[in-house]
C-alpha cells in the first residue's frame, strides 16, 4: 500500500488552510496513495492559544470534518485528519482530536491527544492544558488490511503508549505533529526512528513544516519510516506530499530475523 505524509504550514485562516489540505489530499490521491495523513493543526495555527476554541466542532459535523469525510470519499482512500479541536466538557477548552475517515467517507475512528506538551526554556515558553483537555485512551485501527495506531506529536516521547498499541501489532503508527524548530531539530527522528524500531513497523510522520503567521517556526521533516529504521522519504520544509510504499512482507522480514516483539517480558 502507498501511504502519504502530507506537510503543511498552516496559517490563522481555516478555510484557506482547509483549502491547501484538500489540494494535497488530491495530489497524494493522483500519486497513487491509499492512505494519507494531515499534519496537527492543519486547520489552524492561529495567533493565539485560544483561537482554536472558536472554531471547535461538536463530533460529528462541522465544516472541518466534513472536507475530511468529502475527501476521503472522493478519491476513495483513508485520510486520517491530522488533528481538530472537538469540543471540551467547557467553553474554555476543546480536545485536539485526530480522527479517521475511510473510503466511504465515514469516521472510523478517534483519537484525542493523551499527553499535553509544556515546554519552558527561558524564552520560549508554551502549556497545551491552558487549552486542551488530555484523552485517555488508546486508539487503533482497522484501515483495509492494515492494523494502524494513532498518536499525536507529544505522544512520541513516550513509548509506553506505543507498546499498549502493539498488541496486537500494528503495521503502522501515525503521528501527525508540529513540533516546534528547538525540539524538532534535536529529538524528531530520533524519536520516530526509535518509535519505528522497537515497534518494528512503518512510521508516517506529516508534520508542520515553516515559518507561520502567528510568527511561530516548526521543524517540518515529515516522514516515513520503515521497521528497520530507515528513513524512506522526507520532506525538510514547506508544503509537501511525502510518499513511500508500505510493504507487508518487510514487516515479516524484521519480526523474523529480529523477534524483539516475541522475546518481551512487561
Amino acid at each position: 500500500m502507498k501511504i502519504a505524509a502530507l506537510q503543511m504550514v498552516s496559517g490563522t485562516d481555516r478555510d484557506r488552510n482547509l483549502e491547501a489540505a484538500r489540494a494535497l489530499i488530491a495530489q497524494a490521491a493522483a500519486e497513487a496513495a491509499q492512505l494519507v495523513a494531515l499534519p496537527e493543526y492543519f486547520c489552524l495555527l492561529g495567533r493565539r492559544d485560544d483561537d482554536k476554541l472558536a472554531i471547535a466542532e461538536p463530533c460529528g459535523d462541522g465544516p472541518i470534518q466534513r472536507m475530511l469525510a468529502q475527501a476521503a470519499q472522493a478519491h476513495g482512500l483513508w485520510v486520517v485528519g491530522g488533528t481538530l479541536p472537538l469540543a471540551g466538557s467547557d467553553a474554555a477548552h476543546v480536545r485536539n482530536a485526530c480522527l479517521v475517515f475511510g473510503p466511504d467517507g465515514t469516521q472510523r475512528a478517534r483519537y484525542d491527544k493523551m499527553h499535553l506538551f509544556a515546554f519552558d526554556n527561558g524564552r520560549e515558553r508554551y502549556d497545551e492544558g491552558r487549552t486542551l483537555e488530555a484523552g485517555d485512551a488508546p486508539v487503533a485501527l482497522q484501515a483495509g488490511s492494515l492494523r494502524v495506531g494513532l498518536s499525536i506529536c507529544y505522544d512520541l516521547r513516550f513509548p509506553e503508549l506505543y507498546r499498549a498499541l502493539m498488541a496486537p501489532p500494528c503495521d503502522l503508527l501515525v503521528v501527525p505533529s508540529a513540533f516546534t524548530y528547538t525540539t524538532g531539530q534535536k529529538h524528531w527522528e530520533l524519536l520516530l526512528r526509535a518509535r519505528a524500531v522497537e515497534n518494528q513497523c512503518y512510521v508516517l510522520a506529516p508534520a508542520q513544516g515553516g515559518q507561520h503567521e502567528n510568527g511561530r517556526r516548526t521543524w517540518g521533516h515529515s516522514m516515513i519510516v520503515d521497521p528497520w529504521g530507515e528513513v524512506l522519504a522526507c520532506c525538510p520544509e514547506g508544503e509537501g506530499v511525502v510518499l513511500a510504499e508500505l510493504d507487508a512482507a518487510r514487516i515479516e522480514q524484521v519480526r523474523t530475523q529480529l523477534p524483539a516483539l516475541a522475546h518481551r517480558r512487561m
